[in-house]
């Protein structure tokens, strides 16, 4: 016989306990931001997740067939608040370095370089404390710049680890003052790197510099163009192969110091600079295959703009 059963209450809910507010920190909103900043990035198609580099520097177009083109003239830029504040601030940052780096140097022996002189006999050193202090807040502000504001840039990653690399490369010649001229030298090629920031400050408009007749404004362009391609050529294709090769042997003279002990302090100083070198020589095949393109489309005629692959 079947017992009447007491009907089920339905469950009640839990007692629920009134939420309390959570007191986030900055630094964990910012990193919250670039997770969902990097999800993005990563869910975007391929060809949007690698701009190609010559556009950051040529002005680039498409033609009736979708393929991309590089006219005569400087790439538009739209006003952006954090790409132009960093600029600015490497513009006025980098100035007082590429000074003290300057007053260092005896350009008397330096321009007049004797056989039996090397390039250290011009490095007089003296300035190098406020140089090597000031190279460093350098790198450590603008590193700070960048991780909170990564989109100043458009490439954070490469550029964070290029900051943390220089300052641990900055050791040697902190803590060997024989090898101090060595980071004068390198650190020359913070000239182009002005001159590269000041082509894209001054000329937003994208103005041809060789073509452009605008009084003040044309000899500007011209002179930040002419100043950009010589330093360029001057720094990165000459002097840093050179570079490569007073590191090698500086490395190779302390090894028989030591007693033919290859690893020692002067060998991280050739195979980073290697580095260095490859790059600039990349880039630099980029930037003359991007013109004489360039100058084969007009010679035969056609337009103005000429076909591409790759480029700087």
């Amino acid at each position: 016989m079947n017992t009447p059963t007491k009907e089920e209450e339905p469950p009640q809910p839990p007692h629920s306990s009134p939420r309390r507010s959570v007191i986030i920190s900055p630094i964990k909103v910012i990193q919250n931001l670039r997770q969902r900043r990097k999800r993005r990035s990563l869910s975007a198609p391929p060809k949007l997740r690698k701009p190609m580099t010559i556009a950051d520097h040529f002005r680039v177009v498409n033609n009736e067939g979708g393929r991309k083109l590089v006219v005569p003239g400087m790439p538009k830029y739209e006003d952006d608040w954090a790409r132009d504040s960093h600029d600015f601030f490497n513009l006025i940052v980098l100035l007082p370095i590429i000074v003290l780096n300057l007053m260092n140097w005896n350009w008397e022996i330096l321009l007049n370089l004797s056989k039996k002189q090397h390039l250290e006999d011009a490095w007089t050193d003296e300035w190098f404390d406020l140089f090597f202090w000031s190279t460093l807040s350098y790198f450590i502000a603008d590193l700070m710049w960048i991780i909170i504001i990564p989109n100043s840039v458009k490439s954070p990653g490469v550029i964070i680890k290029h900051h943390i690399f220089s300052m641990i490369y900055l050791l040697i010649p902190y803590y060997r003052p024989e090898r101090r001229w060595c980071m004068g030298a390198c650190m020359s090629v913070e000239l182009n790197t002005w001159f590269l920031i000041a082509r894209r400050v001054f000329n937003k408009q994208g103005f041809p510099p060789w073509t452009v007749n605008l009084s003040f404004v044309s000899f500007r362009l011209k002179f930040i163009s002419i100043c950009f391609y010589v330093t360029w050529f001057s720094l990165r294709v000459i002097l840093y192969p050179f570079l490569m090769v007073q590191f090698t042997n500086i490395w190779l003279e302390t090894s028989t110091k030591n007693g033919g002990t290859y690893i020692n302090i002067d060998l991280p100083p050739p195979i980073f600079h290697f580095i260095f070198v490859v790059l600039n020589l990349k880039w630099t095949v980029d930037l003359i295959s991007s013109k004489l393109r360039y100058l084969r489309r007009r010679r035969k005629g056609g337009s103005k703009a000429v076909e591409y692959e790759k480029g700087l």
